[in-house]
């Protein structure tokens, strides 16, 4: 199969500079990086794609069993950075994709060398000692509801995901990707990110790493930056002055100055 059509493989920026590769979250695809792209592009090679089961991906390659984990996930991108032939890549992840490139990184570290997470949670679930921001009875019902109901359950949710209440355009375009995902594809993907634990992935993470936050997010509040920046020895965390759980699109020119002052330091 041809990985670039498999995963909607496309590529911009500067040919001979060093590589950023764009990873987005549940629900969404590579349109939701459009924001930042040229200010990246700028002194990078910019690499964006999308899941198999997002966006414009071939669904002819969907395997269930495969996206029942977000390994199946990191397989994507390696598979990617193969075909490409890909290295010393810098990964940025949004939400559940930071925790894809965690895993990635540890699988191939000749090919990811410095990781950008942003929005990042290793665990949407509250325990003990740790906030994740939601019980595991809230995490069922919001798996019901979507089972249940997928584009009712995209036109309440993706509002509150996004935040900006008062830029209700953005809450649509959200909502609007969301609604594009197949209901049976984004079903699996949905348990796949919300009931997985990431925590014990954090500890192998040994590249520059930046955790980009947000001052507000329901998704991923700030208890979780901080314990992901603990846990991650050595990385820089940033919170940006934007709300939601979509920085790239709330607050593009913030995310990606702070994109490229870590890559600054971080060369």
């Amino acid at each position: 199969m041809d990985i670039r059509v498999r995963n909607n493989v496309t590529v911009t920026g500067r040919a001979d500079a060093p590589v950023l590769l764009l990873a987005h979250g549940f629900g969404c695809d590579q349109n939701m990086w459009r924001l930042i792209v040229p200010a990246l592009a700028e002194d990078h090679r910019v690499v964006l794609f999308d899941y198999v089961g997002s966006g414009r991906a071939d669904p002819s390659a969907w395997d269930e069993r495969r996206y029942s984990s977000l390994e199946g996930y990191a397989l994507d991108v390696l598979e990617v950075c193969e075909e490409l032939d890909l290295r010393d890549v810098t990964f940025v992840g949004h939400s559940v994709s930071a925790m894809v490139g965690v895993l990635a990184a540890a699988k191939a570290p000749r090919r990811i060398s410095r990781l950008v997470m942003v929005a990042p949670s290793p665990r949407y679930i509250d325990d003990e000692g740790y906030r994740g921001g939601f019980s595991a009875e809230d995490i069922e019902e919001l798996l019901e509801s979507l089972e249940s109901n997928y584009l009712g359950w995209s036109a309440a949710m993706a509002p509150v995901i996004m935040g900006n209440p008062d830029r209700p355009e953005l809450g649509q375009e959200l909502t609007n990707a969301f609604c594009a995902t197949d209901p049976d594809m984004a079903r699996v993907f949905a348990r796949t990110t919300f009931l997985s634990d990431s925590r014990d992935d954090l500890k192998t993470v040994a590249v520059p790493t930046l955790v980009l936050e947000c001052s507000q997010d329901v998704i991923a509040p700030r208890e979780v930056g901080a314990y992901v920046h603990s846990v991650i020895p050595g990385s820089r965390l940033v919170t940006l002055t934007a709300t939601g759980h979509c920085p790239q699109l709330s607050a593009p020119q913030a995310t990606a100055g702070a994109i490229t002052g870590f890559l600054g330091t971080a060369a």
